[in-house]
């Protein structure tokens, strides 16, 4: 029988790492002579502690007298350490014969324990667990270091960088570290010859062992060491950009990025509406989780998704970018620190490659304004998003059919900016969501009239009366619904679901009328 070692949840919940921690781990690395993952680190840190903890285990057990066994017969004053209560030890003070028909012959032992207690066992019993006990055992005992590691490794390796931080013996790039003293020496010079190779790359980011080919490193270093050493000394310098997802390292000049990559775009810009979240009622909350809105902060529970379907709200449409919701986030390549990651996104009618961008803090996907020209998409059209084939490939599909002609609304700019909204009968190319298609005639204009907006001082609760007015006369009874409204909001401000909501529930010149649909009070019409 191995050791039990002692390792309830709440030991490695409330672990802390300390110096000596980080101090073995600098010795390993320092061993190995090779970089390692973090979920490397935690795993070689786990199976430490456990050994530390068993050994500690096992010094105990040596030094507490003989270890109690039911078959053996003890003397007075034999001292004993007893497994089944934790190692604690005991002195005999006194022996008897034992009585139990069914045991057979035995004796019963008085030990004095160390909190002065006594308590009776049981001597000469042949047939009994306690027997089996061995006085070693090895490192792992039955401990199980990979259901450990999966179920606190994430938590553990946020301690672990956290103290990692705090000193400088150790570096790390794309969630590897190496000792900093056993970098190869990277100077200015490997620096600006990186530069010009991926200059000549137009753009196109390339990994590391594809620009250490054309730099000329000492021959006999550790090519591993080396590769690392190149990327540290890339990822200090302002010039490159690692653009790589998780387990991949990818190098990009950061002027040679598109824009929108660099920058959050204008269209897609939100100036923050007061919100006061319990003002929202479950309709509203549904609403929100539905409409995929990268601005929304909330949770999704559940299992994760083979597929989702989105439908392209005008600020996306205009950019060619999509939302990365909380619901779809999945789908979508990650990285341990890179703001930018490189992708592909593959047509999933026609397996056409686009190179594309998550902008992860930002929550979007730049990349297809020609895909959806070609497309023939408008704001409102249903995308098809899934897990590609390959590593760092997404599928898109619109869900597109031979191209016929819709009574759909449609968004005519005035010459002053101001937005009339008409049914009128449109090219459409694909399926959509009726609440949020919008037919743009002439785009430029609309470019036009959000720039007015933008610099305009209205309120924002002006901006939504004005675009409600517009909407209310597209429907017989006046009545507008919030999704309809949304949509048509943010073609002159940037904004989530939730501020709209929250407007709609609280003001006096709305009346909510049932299913979301609300009505602009008459006597305040005027006043807008």
């Amino acid at each position: 029988m191995n050791v039990t070692t002692p390792f309830p949840d709440d030991y490695w919940q409330s672990l802390k790492i300390k110096k000596s921690d980080s101090d073995f781990l600098l010795t390993h690395l320092f061993e190995l002579e090779t970089p390692l993952a973090t979920n490397d680190m935690i795993a070689a840190l786990i199976s430490e502690r456990v050994r530390f903890e068993q050994e500690a285990i096992l010094k105990k057990r040596k030094g507490s007298g003989k270890v109690y066994l039911p078959k053996e017969k003890y003397k007075t004053g034999d001292e004993l350490s007893f497994s089944a209560l934790g190692w604690e030890k005991g002195t005999v003070t006194s022996s008897r014969e034992g009585s139990n028909p069914q045991v057979g012959a035995f004796e019963v032992a008085t030990v004095t324990m160390e909190d002065k207690s006594e308590r009776l066992f049981a001597m000469g019993v042949e047939e009994h667990p306690l027997n089996d006990v061995s006085e070693t055992a090895d490192a792992d005992g039955q401990v199980d270091l990979e259901d450990i590691q999966n179920r606190f490794g994430t938590a553990l390796e946020e301690k672990l960088a956290a103290v990692i931080q705090a000193g400088d013996e150790l570096v790390s790039i794309a969630g590897y570290w190496f000792p900093r003293a056993l970098l190869v020496d990277v100077n200015i010079g490997h620096l600006n010859l990186a530069e010009a190779i991926l200059d000549m790359a137009e753009g196109e980011p390339l990994e590391t062992a594809v620009i250490m080919k054309d730099i000329d490193f000492p021959q006999g270093d550790n090519p591993h060491l080396t590769e690392f050493s190149l990327n540290y000394a890339l990822q200090e310098d302002p010039r490159f950009d690692e653009v790589g997802s998780t387990g991949k390292v990818l190098w990009c000049l950061e002027r040679l990025e598109p824009e929108e990559v660099r920058q959050v775009p204008a269209l897609l810009r939100y100036v923050p509406v007061e919100l006061d979240r319990s003002t929202l009622d479950a309709e509203m909350l549904a609403l929100e989780a539905q409409l995929d809105d990268e601005l929304s902060k909330i949770s999704i529970t559940g299992q994760a998704q083979k597929s989702a379907t989105i439908s392209l709200l005008y600020p996306h449409w205009r950019l060619g970018t999509l939302p990365i919701s909380e619901r779809i986030r999945s789908f979508f390549p990650s990285a341990y620190e890179s703001p930018r990651i490189r992708f592909t996104l593959v047509d999933g009618k026609t397996g056409k490659k686009m190179p594309a961008w998550v902008v992860k803090d930002s929550h979007y996907v730049f990349g297809l304004k020609e895909w959806y020209e070609e497309k023939g998409l408008l704001p409102g059209n249903l995308i098809d998003i899934r897990h590609g084939k390959a590593p760092g490939e997404v599928i898109i599909e619109a869900q597109s059919h031979r191209s016929k002609r819709d009574w759909v609304r449609t968004v005519i700019t005035g010459s002053d900016g101001g937005l009339v909204f008409a049914a009128l009968k449109q090219s459409i190319n694909a399926k959509y969501d009726e609440r949020m298609m919008l037919a743009i005639p002439d785009p430029d204009a609309l470019d036009n009239a959000w720039r007015a907006a933008q610099e305009s001082n209205q309120k924002f609760e002006t901006l939504v009366r004005k675009v409600m007015k517009e909407l209310t006369k597209l429907n017989p009874q006046a009545h507008v619904h919030a999704q309809d409204l949304y949509s048509a909001v943010n073609l002159l401000k940037r904004c989530p679901p939730a501020p709209l909501f929250s407007l709609l529930a609280t003001q006096p010149w709305v009346t909510h009328v049932g299913d979301l649909y609300f009505h602009l009070d008459e006597e305040t019409q005027e006043e807008v």
